[in-house]
Protein backbone atom coordinates (compact mmCIF):
# COMPACT_ATOMS: atom_id res chain seq x y z
CA UNK A 1 0.00 0.00 0.00
CA UNK A 2 1.55 3.66 -0.89
CA UNK A 3 2.50 5.22 2.29
CA UNK A 4 5.27 7.29 4.04
CA UNK A 5 8.06 5.19 5.21
CA UNK A 6 8.29 6.52 8.53
CA UNK A 7 6.16 3.70 10.00
CA UNK A 8 6.47 2.90 13.82
CA UNK A 9 9.53 -0.11 14.62
CA UNK A 10 6.19 -2.76 14.25
CA UNK A 11 5.36 -1.71 11.03
CA UNK A 12 8.51 -1.17 9.12
CA UNK A 13 9.80 -2.88 6.44
CA UNK A 14 12.48 -5.87 6.37
CA UNK A 15 14.37 -4.13 3.72
CA UNK A 16 16.56 -7.70 3.86
CA UNK A 17 13.77 -9.25 2.89
CA UNK A 18 12.37 -7.24 0.46
CA UNK A 19 16.05 -7.41 -1.55
CA UNK A 20 15.43 -11.61 -1.03
CA UNK A 21 11.46 -11.19 -2.40
CA UNK A 22 12.90 -9.27 -5.31
CA UNK A 23 15.86 -11.26 -6.38
CA UNK A 24 13.51 -14.34 -6.01
CA UNK A 25 10.46 -13.10 -8.22
CA UNK A 26 13.03 -11.94 -11.14
CA UNK A 27 14.42 -15.42 -11.39
CA UNK A 28 10.97 -17.17 -11.17
CA UNK A 29 8.99 -14.90 -13.85
CA UNK A 30 10.25 -17.06 -16.97
CA UNK A 31 8.67 -19.94 -15.23
CA UNK A 32 5.75 -18.12 -14.16
CA UNK A 33 5.08 -17.56 -18.08
CA UNK A 34 4.47 -20.98 -18.64
CA UNK A 35 1.55 -21.40 -16.78
CA UNK A 36 -0.06 -18.35 -18.02
CA UNK A 37 -0.98 -21.06 -21.43
CA UNK A 38 -4.36 -21.38 -19.51
CA UNK A 39 -5.78 -18.07 -18.78
CA UNK A 40 -8.96 -18.88 -20.26
CA UNK A 41 -12.03 -17.08 -17.64
CA UNK A 42 -13.56 -20.23 -16.34
CA UNK A 43 -13.90 -18.86 -12.77
CA UNK A 44 -15.55 -16.00 -10.96
CA UNK A 45 -13.72 -13.27 -9.38
CA UNK A 46 -14.97 -11.59 -6.19
CA UNK A 47 -13.26 -8.02 -5.90
CA UNK A 48 -13.51 -6.58 -2.25
CA UNK A 49 -14.02 -2.69 -2.79
CA UNK A 50 -14.56 0.04 -0.33
CA UNK A 51 -12.76 2.35 2.64
CA UNK A 52 -9.56 1.27 4.44
CA UNK A 53 -10.98 -0.18 8.16
CA UNK A 54 -14.47 -1.27 6.73
CA UNK A 55 -14.12 -4.49 7.78
CA UNK A 56 -12.98 -5.72 4.69
CA UNK A 57 -10.09 -8.17 6.77
CA UNK A 58 -12.49 -9.67 8.61
CA UNK A 59 -14.89 -10.39 5.10
CA UNK A 60 -11.61 -11.69 3.75
CA UNK A 61 -11.03 -13.69 6.45
CA UNK A 62 -14.60 -15.32 6.54
CA UNK A 63 -14.91 -15.63 3.12
CA UNK A 64 -11.61 -17.95 2.87
CA UNK A 65 -12.86 -20.11 5.69
CA UNK A 66 -16.31 -20.85 4.17
CA UNK A 67 -14.23 -22.37 1.05
CA UNK A 68 -16.07 -21.02 -1.75
CA UNK A 69 -13.31 -19.75 -3.68
CA UNK A 70 -9.75 -19.39 -3.57
CA UNK A 71 -7.36 -16.22 -2.47
CA UNK A 72 -4.64 -14.46 -1.99
CA UNK A 73 -2.21 -16.15 1.31
CA UNK A 74 0.48 -15.10 3.53
CA UNK A 75 2.64 -17.46 1.52
CA UNK A 76 1.18 -16.89 -2.19
CA UNK A 77 2.03 -13.11 -1.58
CA UNK A 78 6.17 -14.07 -1.27
CA UNK A 79 5.64 -14.66 -4.60
CA UNK A 80 3.40 -11.36 -6.22
CA UNK A 81 5.74 -11.49 -9.46
CA UNK A 82 5.42 -15.52 -10.07
CA UNK A 83 2.15 -16.10 -8.42
CA UNK A 84 1.22 -18.91 -10.85
CA UNK A 85 4.72 -20.82 -9.41
CA UNK A 86 3.96 -20.04 -6.01
CA UNK A 87 0.76 -21.16 -6.64
CA UNK A 88 1.98 -24.20 -7.45
CA UNK A 89 4.48 -24.55 -4.46
CA UNK A 90 1.69 -23.65 -2.07
CA UNK A 91 -0.54 -26.33 -3.15
CA UNK A 92 2.74 -28.88 -2.81
CA UNK A 93 3.66 -28.14 0.55
CA UNK A 94 -0.37 -27.21 1.77
CA UNK A 95 -2.82 -29.22 -0.64
CA UNK A 96 -4.06 -32.54 1.16
CA UNK A 97 -4.02 -34.56 -2.30
CA UNK A 98 0.10 -33.95 -2.12
CA UNK A 99 0.70 -35.10 1.69
CA UNK A 100 2.86 -37.92 1.68
CA UNK A 101 3.03 -39.82 4.32
CA UNK A 102 2.57 -36.49 6.70
CA UNK A 103 6.41 -35.36 5.87
CA UNK A 104 5.12 -31.56 5.40
CA UNK A 105 2.93 -30.51 8.19
CA UNK A 106 4.08 -27.40 9.04
CA UNK A 107 1.81 -24.99 7.73
CA UNK A 108 -0.78 -23.74 9.57
CA UNK A 109 -4.62 -23.86 7.63
CA UNK A 110 -6.79 -22.37 10.52
CA UNK A 111 -7.43 -18.99 9.63
CA UNK A 112 -8.59 -16.77 12.60
CA UNK A 113 -10.65 -13.42 12.81
CA UNK A 114 -7.87 -11.39 14.11
CA UNK A 115 -5.74 -9.02 11.99
CA UNK A 116 -3.69 -5.83 12.36
CA UNK A 117 -4.31 -2.93 10.00
CA UNK A 118 -5.05 -5.73 7.47
CA UNK A 119 -2.24 -7.88 8.50
CA UNK A 120 -3.34 -11.58 8.80
CA UNK A 121 -1.02 -14.05 10.49
CA UNK A 122 -0.13 -17.86 9.30
CA UNK A 123 1.02 -19.26 6.02
CA UNK A 124 -2.67 -19.62 4.75
CA UNK A 125 -4.74 -16.39 6.06
CA UNK A 126 -5.37 -13.91 3.23
CA UNK A 127 -2.93 -11.37 2.11
CA UNK A 128 -3.59 -8.01 0.54
CA UNK A 129 -1.53 -8.75 -2.42
CA UNK A 130 -1.11 -4.73 -3.12
CA UNK A 131 2.51 -5.89 -4.18
CA UNK A 132 1.05 -7.86 -6.91
CA UNK A 133 -1.37 -5.07 -7.93
CA UNK A 134 1.14 -2.90 -8.81
CA UNK A 135 2.95 -4.81 -10.76
CA UNK A 136 0.54 -3.74 -13.29
CA UNK A 137 -0.71 -0.45 -12.14
CA UNK A 138 1.40 2.55 -13.05
CA UNK A 139 0.65 4.17 -10.29
CA UNK A 140 3.01 6.56 -9.33
CA UNK A 141 1.70 10.39 -7.15
CA UNK A 142 -1.43 9.20 -6.93
CA UNK A 143 -3.40 5.33 -7.01
CA UNK A 144 -5.13 6.46 -9.50
CA UNK A 145 -5.49 7.69 -12.73
CA UNK A 146 -8.29 8.79 -15.44
CA UNK A 147 -9.88 5.87 -17.28
CA UNK A 148 -8.14 6.30 -20.64
CA UNK A 149 -4.64 7.15 -19.66
CA UNK A 150 -5.46 3.98 -17.55
CA UNK A 151 -5.92 1.76 -20.50
CA UNK A 152 -3.18 2.78 -22.06
CA UNK A 153 -0.67 2.87 -19.69
CA UNK A 154 -1.68 -0.19 -17.34
CA UNK A 155 -1.12 -3.89 -18.26
CA UNK A 156 -4.89 -4.90 -17.77
CA UNK A 157 -4.55 -7.56 -20.15
CA UNK A 158 -2.08 -9.19 -18.41
CA UNK A 159 -3.56 -8.75 -14.86
CA UNK A 160 -6.61 -10.33 -16.47
CA UNK A 161 -4.65 -13.34 -17.84
CA UNK A 162 -2.59 -14.21 -14.73
CA UNK A 163 -5.70 -13.97 -12.30
CA UNK A 164 -7.14 -16.17 -14.69
CA UNK A 165 -4.89 -18.37 -14.46
CA UNK A 166 -4.59 -18.29 -10.51
CA UNK A 167 -8.26 -18.80 -10.10
CA UNK A 168 -7.66 -21.67 -13.16
CA UNK A 169 -4.89 -23.47 -11.04
CA UNK A 170 -7.22 -23.11 -7.96
CA UNK A 171 -10.16 -24.50 -9.51
CA UNK A 172 -12.06 -22.04 -7.66
CA UNK A 173 -13.33 -18.49 -8.44
CA UNK A 174 -10.62 -16.41 -7.08
CA UNK A 175 -11.25 -13.28 -4.18
CA UNK A 176 -9.39 -10.65 -2.86
CA UNK A 177 -9.02 -7.16 -2.23
CA UNK A 178 -9.32 -4.66 -4.52
CA UNK A 179 -9.36 -1.24 -2.52
CA UNK A 180 -6.20 0.69 -5.06
CA UNK A 181 -9.14 0.24 -8.18
CA UNK A 182 -12.00 2.26 -5.84
CA UNK A 183 -11.74 4.78 -8.31
CA UNK A 184 -10.89 2.82 -11.37
CA UNK A 185 -13.84 0.48 -11.36
CA UNK A 186 -15.19 0.59 -14.97
CA UNK A 187 -11.90 0.09 -16.19
CA UNK A 188 -11.33 -2.90 -13.86
CA UNK A 189 -14.49 -4.18 -15.07
CA UNK A 190 -14.68 -4.23 -18.45
CA UNK A 191 -11.86 -7.11 -18.08
CA UNK A 192 -13.88 -10.04 -16.75
CA UNK A 193 -17.21 -11.17 -18.12
CA UNK A 194 -17.30 -13.32 -14.96
CA UNK A 195 -16.35 -10.72 -12.12
CA UNK A 196 -18.44 -9.45 -8.30
CA UNK A 197 -17.71 -6.31 -6.95
CA UNK A 198 -18.58 -6.38 -3.15
CA UNK A 199 -18.54 -2.78 -1.43
CA UNK A 200 -18.11 -3.32 2.30
CA UNK A 201 -19.97 -0.52 3.95
CA UNK A 202 -19.61 0.42 7.38
CA UNK A 203 -21.16 3.22 9.65
CA UNK A 204 -18.86 6.26 9.04
CA UNK A 205 -18.85 7.67 12.09
CA UNK A 206 -16.95 4.27 13.30
CA UNK A 207 -15.18 3.87 9.92
CA UNK A 208 -12.99 7.60 10.46
CA UNK A 209 -12.74 6.08 14.13
CA UNK A 210 -10.84 3.05 12.58
CA UNK A 211 -9.03 4.63 10.23
CA UNK A 212 -7.75 7.70 12.81
CA UNK A 213 -6.63 4.47 14.92
CA UNK A 214 -4.60 2.99 12.30
CA UNK A 215 -2.82 6.22 11.53
CA UNK A 216 -1.63 6.28 15.14
CA UNK A 217 -0.63 2.52 15.04
CA UNK A 218 1.37 2.81 11.73
CA UNK A 219 3.09 5.98 12.40
CA UNK A 220 2.71 7.10 15.76
CA UNK A 221 0.31 10.23 15.62
CA UNK A 222 -2.99 10.70 13.63
CA UNK A 223 -1.22 13.24 11.27
CA UNK A 224 0.41 11.24 8.84
CA UNK A 225 -1.79 9.97 5.90
CA UNK A 226 -2.85 6.06 5.89
CA UNK A 227 -3.62 4.16 3.28
CA UNK A 228 -4.13 4.55 -0.83
CA UNK A 229 -3.73 8.35 -2.21
CA UNK A 230 -7.28 9.17 -3.94
CA UNK A 231 -7.34 11.43 -6.29
CA UNK A 232 -8.61 14.17 -3.40
CA UNK A 233 -5.08 13.61 -1.99
CA UNK A 234 -3.63 16.89 -2.60
CA UNK A 235 -6.43 18.67 -1.13
CA UNK A 236 -7.03 16.23 1.70
CA UNK A 237 -3.66 15.29 2.90
CA UNK A 238 -2.75 18.70 5.24
CA UNK A 239 -6.65 18.77 6.92
CA UNK A 240 -7.02 18.58 10.33
CA UNK A 241 -7.36 14.62 10.97
CA UNK A 242 -10.51 14.52 11.63
CA UNK A 243 -11.90 16.13 8.33
CA UNK A 244 -9.21 14.57 5.96
CA UNK A 245 -10.18 11.35 6.96
CA UNK A 246 -14.13 11.92 6.91
CA UNK A 247 -13.32 13.50 3.39
CA UNK A 248 -11.66 10.34 2.76
CA UNK A 249 -14.04 7.94 3.48
CA UNK A 250 -16.61 9.75 1.96
CA UNK A 251 -15.00 10.08 -1.62
CA UNK A 252 -14.31 6.59 -1.15
CA UNK A 253 -17.86 5.56 -1.04
CA UNK A 254 -18.83 7.81 -3.34
CA UNK A 255 -16.58 6.49 -5.90
CA UNK A 256 -17.16 3.07 -5.29
CA UNK A 257 -21.21 4.03 -5.52
CA UNK A 258 -20.89 5.28 -9.12
CA UNK A 259 -18.37 2.74 -9.88
CA UNK A 260 -20.52 -0.01 -9.63
CA UNK A 261 -23.83 1.76 -10.59
CA UNK A 262 -23.65 0.56 -13.90
CA UNK A 263 -23.15 -2.84 -13.68
CA UNK A 264 -25.72 -5.64 -13.92
CA UNK A 265 -27.18 -7.09 -10.49
CA UNK A 266 -25.36 -10.58 -10.82
CA UNK A 267 -21.75 -8.42 -10.74
CA UNK A 268 -21.81 -6.37 -7.86
CA UNK A 269 -23.51 -6.37 -3.98
CA UNK A 270 -23.03 -4.04 -0.87
CA UNK A 271 -22.71 -5.67 2.69
CA UNK A 272 -23.23 -3.11 5.25
CA UNK A 273 -20.65 -4.31 7.81
CA UNK A 274 -22.70 -4.31 10.90
CA UNK A 275 -25.65 -6.40 9.21
CA UNK A 276 -22.91 -9.32 7.85
CA UNK A 277 -22.18 -9.46 11.47
CA UNK A 278 -25.20 -10.27 12.23
CA UNK A 279 -25.99 -12.70 9.46
CA UNK A 280 -23.01 -14.20 7.64
CA UNK A 281 -25.23 -16.64 6.07
CA UNK A 282 -27.29 -14.49 4.46
CA UNK A 283 -24.45 -13.00 2.37
CA UNK A 284 -22.48 -16.08 1.52
CA UNK A 285 -26.38 -16.98 -0.08
CA UNK A 286 -25.95 -13.71 -1.49
CA UNK A 287 -22.49 -14.46 -3.16
CA UNK A 288 -23.13 -18.01 -4.32
CA UNK A 289 -26.33 -17.12 -6.39
CA UNK A 290 -24.73 -14.35 -8.00
CA UNK A 291 -21.55 -16.32 -9.15
CA UNK A 292 -23.69 -19.07 -10.17
CA UNK A 293 -25.86 -16.57 -12.13
CA UNK A 294 -22.50 -15.57 -14.09
CA UNK A 295 -21.35 -19.34 -14.41
CA UNK A 296 -18.53 -18.77 -12.48
CA UNK A 297 -18.32 -21.39 -9.69
CA UNK A 298 -18.42 -25.13 -10.16
CA UNK A 299 -19.39 -26.10 -6.86
CA UNK A 300 -20.74 -24.63 -3.69
CA UNK A 301 -19.72 -26.05 -0.31
CA UNK A 302 -22.80 -26.06 2.12
CA UNK A 303 -22.35 -22.79 4.57
CA UNK A 304 -20.82 -23.98 7.56
CA UNK A 305 -19.11 -20.54 8.75
CA UNK A 306 -19.73 -18.43 11.74
CA UNK A 307 -23.57 -17.79 12.64
CA UNK A 308 -22.25 -14.11 13.71
CA UNK A 309 -19.55 -11.79 14.54
CA UNK A 310 -19.20 -9.20 17.54
CA UNK A 311 -18.76 -5.60 15.50
CA UNK A 312 -16.30 -3.34 17.16
CA UNK A 313 -18.45 -0.36 16.96
CA UNK A 314 -17.92 1.80 20.46
CA UNK A 315 -16.58 5.37 20.31
CA UNK A 316 -12.85 5.44 21.84
CA UNK A 317 -10.83 7.92 20.51
CA UNK A 318 -10.16 11.03 23.04
CA UNK A 319 -8.65 13.46 19.99
CA UNK A 320 -12.40 13.85 18.76
CA UNK A 321 -16.16 13.26 20.02
CA UNK A 322 -18.55 11.05 18.24
CA UNK A 323 -20.24 14.23 18.00
CA UNK A 324 -17.69 15.80 15.97
CA UNK A 325 -17.29 13.24 13.57
CA UNK A 326 -20.77 13.31 12.93
CA UNK A 327 -20.53 16.37 12.10
CA UNK A 328 -17.87 16.76 10.06
CA UNK A 329 -18.64 13.34 8.18
CA UNK A 330 -22.46 14.80 7.32
CA UNK A 331 -20.42 18.41 6.03
CA UNK A 332 -18.41 16.42 3.67
CA UNK A 333 -20.84 14.48 2.22
CA UNK A 334 -23.32 18.03 1.90
CA UNK A 335 -20.58 19.90 0.31
CA UNK A 336 -20.30 17.16 -2.86
CA UNK A 337 -24.37 17.28 -3.33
Amino acid sequence: MAAPENRTEKYARVSTLEVLLKELNGNLAGANETYLKDSEERFSKIFLMGPHRSGSTLFMQWLANTGLAAYPTNMLSRFFGAPLVGAKIQQLLTDPRYNFRNEILDFSSDINFSSDNGKTKGALAPNEFWYFWRRFLPFDELDYLPAEELRERANLAGFRDELNALANIFEKPFAMKAMIMNQNIPELAEQFDKALFIWIRRDPIFNIQSALEARKRQYGDINTWYSFKIKEYPELKSLDPLESVARQIAAINRSVEQGIAELPDNQKLVVQYEDFCQRPEHYYNEITRRLAEQGGVDTVPDYSGEAVFSNTNRWRLEEYSQGDAERVYQKSVDQKQ
